[in-house]
């Protein structure tokens, strides 16, 4: 069904008639106009900041805005003809000729997750080329990293200035309809990472003629904070969100860093307009990042958070890394990772290292409310030279971690290569103008300086520069054909084969029954499976064996081990992993 001009409130308004609204906010302009390749068209000020004017334009025109003088781009631009400084494209939304009319998505609790970098697989049309890959890997949902209008061409995607329009460098926004398409035609749900706490350093002229769309009471690490206080600013972002969800069909948004989003009534609007507008024969599902570990969020809202607390305390018992925020975990990473999967979070209200107390109660609810993974894009890329967990430790640890992961109730997330064992690293890389470019690099390499290995300016000058095309070139994942590479594929392919057969099919309505400690890095948690029978899985990556009874009268399903000709005698050899199903607790 087509939109009418009252749908949409703001951005370039394409009618079937060939007629196209724009709209714009700009409540510190005394004037605004459309600026078109051959006029200029006066708009209308409407009152309380609004423009808009009436034109027959079709699809494809390009144009811009002149706010007082200072010609720019349109803030809810649908697509951009050249960089975030470009001019602005009138887009039909409804041009696309969808073939997959009848996907409706896919219950939560079977969501097998896998994040990637667009960029990194060559636009749109590499993430389409690779979907039957990622498909027979076991996947069954795709996540991307923010694809929203970025300056240059390479970048993580966290530095978006145009929210609504996909970046040109990845291709048009039909070349983005065709990869959820084909998607959905192999069975494969897709979610979009969004970011609406902040813009990027930049390209984003909205403080020029919006300085209302900013506060200045409540910074945040990229600057002034989005002012979700004004209607306009909460409409500007909750219809980008019904966007993507309608116009493009995914499946479900990834929200970042929702900690630094104030009021925090703004997310209880933003899901409540989803659940109005969507239909209801539609599996939407709404993910969260979030320091707070706000349990409320995850009751009715919000289908889950990616559980940091879980990775955090998953890293330090695998790696003893104790820098940074692995601080918190690093006194007893056991007893956190233990905590986690009783509960969820590891944070339920005590204080972190800054003293700051974090976290809400989380135990009442279901292991699918909480994303777990052995890393993502944040855990590598934000180290200093981008090392993959693959090669940081041994193979056999770097396995159990892996079907920790796969074989828990909680929603398994990947990152791109994890399925071979990549051991790329992935870079932080932008692609930023002149003197910005020299102010991220340097920014980057203090931001290390208290690690114990970069300690002094030698060894931060390692630290690639963000800026430069080779950072990127570094993180393209390498090696996927390689024996090893194939062996690891099917390794982990049975992971998730066990995943789908046994663990799914009873997965919503399961909930935990506790964790045991076996020794000093080594646990054994149990859940309820819906079905009634007992889920167990143990793991040991301490250096020693730690006694573990089988749970009587059950199964086991999978074994991982660093001898793969060790079976299991009741007990756990060093770095090994174990799943059951059945029998008493």
């Amino acid at each position: 069904m087509r939109q009418t001009f009252d749908e949409r409130r703001y951005g370039a308004l394409f009618h079937s008639d060939g007629r196209t609204l724009f709209r714009l906010w700009a409540p510190d302009a005394r004037q605004a106009a459309v600026i078109l390749d051959d006029r200029e068209l006066p708009m209308t000020a409407l009152g309380d900041g609004d423009f808009e004017c009436f034109a027959n334009i079709s699809a494809g025109t390009t144009y811009r805005y002149r706010v007082d003088g200072l010609t720019v781009p349109d803030p809810a631009s649908r697509a951009q003809q050249e960089d975030v400084d470009g001019p602005s494209i009138v887009v039909d939304p409804y041009a696309y000729r969808w073939f997959h009319d009848e996907w409706t998505g896919k219950p939560w609790h079977e969501a097998i997750i896998c994040e990637l970098h667009v960029g990194l697989m060559g636009g749109f049309e590499g993430v389409r080329a690779a979907l039957p890959a990622l498909r027979d890997a076991g996947y069954t949902a795709i996540e991307l990293m923010p694809v929203a209008e970025f300056p240059g061409n390479r970048n993580w995607g966290y530095d978006g200035v145009l929210p609504y329009a996909p970046d040109a460098s990845y291709g048009p926004p039909d070349a983005l309809k065709a990869l959820v398409d084909d998607a959905h035609g192999l069975g494969l749900m897709v979610l979009l990472d969004v970011v609406y706490n902040h813009f990027g350093p930049y390209g984003n002229y909205l403080s020029s003629y919006a300085s209302g769309f900013f506060r200045q009471d409540t910074p945040t690490p990229w600057g002034a904070a989005i002012d979700f206080r004004r209607r306009q600013v909460r409409r500007f972002f909750i219809d980008n969100a019904l966007m993507w969800l309608e116009e493009y069909r995914f499946d479900g948004l990834r929200l970042d860093a929702v900690h630094a989003i104030r009021p925090v009534s703004f997310l209880d609007r933003l899901a409540d307009a989803i659940g109005q507008r969507i239909d209801p024969r539609r599996h939407v599902h709404l993910v969260l990042e979030n320091e707070r570990n706000s349990a409320r969020l995850l009751r009715h809202e919000y289908t889950a958070q990616w559980n940091d607390d879980g990775h955090n305390a998953l890293h330090v018992l695998l790696t003893g890394e104790h820098e940074g925020y692995y601080a918190d975990y690093a006194p007893a990473p056991a007893v956190s990772l233990q905590r986690v999967l009783a509960e969820g979070f590891a944070f339920q209200g005590q204080r972190d290292r800054r003293g700051m107390k974090r976290g809400e109660p989380s135990g009442h609810l279901p292991p699918s409310a909480f994303v777990m993974f052995l890393q993502n894009h944040d855990q590598i890329g934000n180290r200093p030279l981008g090392d993959r967990l693959a090669s940081m430790i041994t193979a056999p640890r770097w396995r159990v971690g892996m079907a920790l992961v796969a074989l828990s109730p909680m929603i398994p997330l990947f990152f791109m290569g994890d399925d071979w064992g990549c051991d790329t690293p992935f870079l932080y890389f932008t692609s930023h103008p002149g003197e910005l470019a020299d102010l991220v690099r340097e920014g980057r390499r203090r931001e290390f300086a208290h690690f114990a290995g970069f300690s002094d300016s030698a060894q931060r000058a390692r630290i690639p520069d963000p800026n430069a095309r080779e950072t990127f070139d570094a993180s393209i994942p390498r090696g996927a054909d390689s024996a090893l590479a194939v062996a690891t594929r099917e390794w982990f392919r049975g992971l998730l084969d066990v995943r789908k057969q046994h663990l799914i099919p009873h997965l919503s309505g399961c909930h935990a029954l506790g964790c045991a400690r076996l020794g000093e890095r080594a646990l054994r948690a149990q859940w309820r499976l819906a079905d009634g029978r007992l889920w167990t899985v143990a793991l040991n990556v301490d250096d020693l064996p730690v006694p573990c009874e089988a749970p009587p009268g059950s199964t086991l399903l999978c074994q991982v081990a660093a001898d793969p000709q060790d079976t299991f005698t009741g007990m756990l050899a060093p770095d090994s992993f174990a799943v059951w199903i059945g029998g008493d607790a």
